[in-house]
């Protein structure tokens, strides 16, 4: 189910923000130079209130050598929460969508404003102080931009059918 990225922008950073939290990441797809589909794991998406976004480039590095040959992306993003589920099948429909993909194109590479590095530290300041949390996000200094330009609902039949 297509959605409108100006009128429902605001719902679909509301459905990322609460799948955050439960997933701790969302999956983006991209072609390779052999045109091979690639999923990588994603911590550090940001959306925007413009219909754009970012994320922290320092592990994905497939994805920006995938940019080279082919711009166009899919983000996944699904509420894998248990409860949410099993409310749902015990009511056989869907509160709010189980899942949403985002299409858009990649880019530019570039230094990440001081705006955009304190974000990402807020986002993981919960870990600050563990020594995997310096490992990981220490040194996050370079983002790639995302322009979207499509957003789908993931359509489960009658499930989803009230949220049309």
């Amino acid at each position: 189910m297509k959605l409108n990225l100006q009128t429902q922008w605001t719902q679909i950073q509301e459905h990322l923000k609460r799948n955050r939290k439960k997933n701790m990441f969302v999956s983006i797809a991209s072609m390779n130079s052999n045109n091979e589909p690639t999923v990588t794991p994603i911590g550090s998406l940001f959306l925007n209130n413009d219909g754009t976004g970012f994320y922290f480039e320092k592990f994905a590095s497939k994805l920006g050598k995938n940019a080279a040959f082919n711009k166009k992306i899919c983000v996944l993003s699904v509420n894998n929460g248990k409860w949410f589920w099993l409310k749902s099948l015990f009511k056989g429909r869907f509160d709010s969508f189980p899942g949403i993909k985002l299409y858009g194109e990649l880019g530019e590479k570039r230094e990440a404003t001081e705006k955009e590095k304190r974000a990402m530290q807020r986002r993981v300041r919960g870990a600050k102080g563990l020594k995997g949390h310096d490992y990981l996000w220490k040194e996050m200094s370079q983002i790639r931009e995302i322009t979207f330009t499509e957003a789908e609902a993931i359509n489960l039949a009658r499930m989803t059918r009230n949220l049309q």
